[in-house]
């Protein structure tokens, strides 16, 4: 399961900088195209199993980042932005929406001054209305189906049209989506409009080098006011960031010693990115091939033998399944399997955290 995470932001904002300093992309910052980069999910205890077990191939799990290239004020009215990068971004897991707090006289910020509440204010307004206008345009087709419907198609409407007109009333007040308490069946019935406001959202404050030293203390504030359910605030320098990944992993550790920087910028969004979309992480073992699967949290087994492949959800017969920290403390499967670590699950176990999983299926 690749997880996609579009980048929106006001112009200037340095959006295709944090797109380059997460995917280790050299993408020129003065391109207004549309950029999709991959980047490798920093996941430590892939290396330790790695390291315990020998595989010949390790492969982490990915990330997907749209940076859509033009500002989110073209988002409003759906204007500038191409149907594909419009599709690609509407289809994303989460959003992360870069706001500028770095100063650069050579390059002007596009309303004359810095502000991050103000342009916080102003993305969460162009978001809203890119949702408010599909509501609009779905109400008015509801409404004209409805004159003709028989009593089947109307039983089928008119729960969508309440839901839709109580979304809309809310989304007027400035609330979106994602903070409305919209419920799993009500969810399944939006499903298909990928409203932009029920993403979850990671707003990357995008500092110079100068601001790092107080870049935890504005962390901190910012989300004593922005922080909601799905919501989070985090600074970064974008620019340093990117010039880091051109470094080789130890120069960059020196440098991030040096601004007293503990993880890279990826480590720390994918973090928060995992957190907001409740993500968890296990591992396969198979064909000498190690890899890191990323899920929602209360998958079960069989719905994560489907994120393999659907064979092994269609032949599914159990799952062989043991925890990281009992694998770290036997060495071996070998010592696993003689201290009886190792358990067989059904269908319906509740895959954990960290979970070294061998799946059993037949087809």
């Amino acid at each position: 399961m690749t997880i996609e995470i579009g980048i929106v932001g006001l112009a200037q904002s340095g959006k295709t900088t944090v797109f380059n300093a997460l995917t280790g992309g050299k993408t020129d910052t003065r391109s207004l195209a549309p950029h999709i980069g991959i980047a490798k999910v920093p996941e430590p205890r892939l290396q330790v199993l790695a390291d315990m077990l020998h595989p010949k191939k390790v492969i982490p799990a990915e990330v997907s980042y749209i940076d859509i290239g033009a500002s989110v004020k073209e988002l409003g009215g759906g204007k500038g932005v191409g149907g594909q990068i419009l599709n690609q971004l509407s289809n994303a897991d989460a959003l992360i929406n870069v706001i500028r707090a770095f100063i650069d006289e050579t390059v002007p910020h596009i309303e004359g001054s810095l502000d991050v509440e103000r342009d916080i204010a102003t993305a969460n307004l162009e978001l809203t209305l890119h949702d408010l206008g599909i509501i609009s345009r779905r109400l008015e087709k509801i409404e004209e189906s409805l004159k003709a419907a028989k009593p089947a198609e109307r039983q089928c409407l008119l729960p969508e049209q309440q839901l839709l007109a109580r979304l809309k009333v809310g989304l007027e007040k400035e609330l979106p989506v994602r903070e409305m308490g919209v419920s799993a069946d009500e969810a399944r019935l939006t499903a298909n409009y990928q409203f932009l406001t029920a993403k979850p959202r990671l707003i990357v404050v995008n500092i110079g080098e100068e601001q790092i030293a107080q870049a935890a203390a504005m962390e901190e504030e910012l989300n004593s006011r922005y922080a909601r359910a799905g919501s989070k605030v985090i600074t970064l320098c974008g620019e340093l960031e990117m010039e880091l990944t051109q470094l080789d992993d130890e120069a960059a550790k020196a440098f991030r010693a040096e601004y007293c920087l503990p993880e890279s910028g990826l480590e720390s969004i994918i973090k928060l990115s995992y957190e907001l979309l409740g993500l968890i992480s296990f591992f396969t073992t198979v064909s000498e091939e190690m890899k890191a699967w990323s899920i929602p949290r209360g998958t079960t087994a069989l719905k994560a033998a489907g994120k393999i492949h659907s064979d092994m959800e269609r032949g599914f017969i159990r799952a062989e399944v043991i925890s990281y920290d009992d694998l770290l403390k036997c060495g071996t499967m070998a010592e696993a399997h003689r201290k009886g670590l190792l358990r067989l699950e059904g269908k319906g176990y509740t895959v954990q955290d960290g979970d070294v999983i061998t799946f059993l299926f037949n087809v």
